[in-house]
């Protein structure tokens, strides 16, 4: 019986040191290096405007969280302005394979 007691009391204490939740998120300022801030959005959006949207944001963060550096992210996205602008002319097949080669080029899924 007294091991029961000491086993229950024991349980309690240990009860007590937990947490009641996970701890808050850091601000954007404090986020450590290489972790996406808990503020980005994906833009939304249809069509090949919508897809160069987003592959723009990712490529933004990468750069922003050291995933690549300045260099990648300038001809990264000098090859979505390409794409944009095939978008913009009414070449949705051509933009989104435009966007396709891209992301193969550079190691993006």
């Amino acid at each position: 019986m007294r091991a029961g007691l000491l086993a229950t009391a024991l349980c309690l204490a240990l009860a007590a040191c937990q947490t009641a939740g996970p701890p808050p998120a850091p601000s954007p300022e404090q986020a450590p290096t290489g972790v996406t801030p808990n503020t980005f959005r994906m833009p939304t959006g249809s069509g090949c405007g919508g897809e160069i949207e987003r592959f723009q944001a990712v490529v933004d963060n990468d750069v922003q969280t050291g995933h690549t550096t300045r260099n990648v992210h300038v001809r990264v996205s000098a090859e979505i302005e390409k794409a944009r602008a095939t978008c913009s002319g009414g070449n949705e097949a051509g933009a989104l394979s435009q966007l396709r080669a891209t992301k193969s080029k550079f190691g993006y899924p």
